[in-house]
């Protein structure tokens, strides 16, 4: 579970940085930044969605 945690963060960030990109070489004229912030909310919220029912089938564990 760890590792799928990493690997949609890795995602998250790098869905990020390219919305950077397109902002900086569009200058904010195309669609590809909207859509690439598009793509890490719902990165975020699949990561959410996982880490939920991580928690209610027990496969991670409240403690620190």
């Amino acid at each position: 579970m760890r590792i799928v945690v990493i690997l949609f963060l890795v995602m998250i960030v790098a869905s990020l940085g390219s919305a950077l990109l397109f902002l900086l070489r569009d200058r904010g004229g195309g669609t590809r930044m909207a859509r690439a912030l598009a793509i890490r909310v719902g990165l975020s919220l699949a990561l959410f969605a996982t880490l939920m029912a991580g928690f209610a089938t027990g496969l991670i564990d409240g403690r620190l």
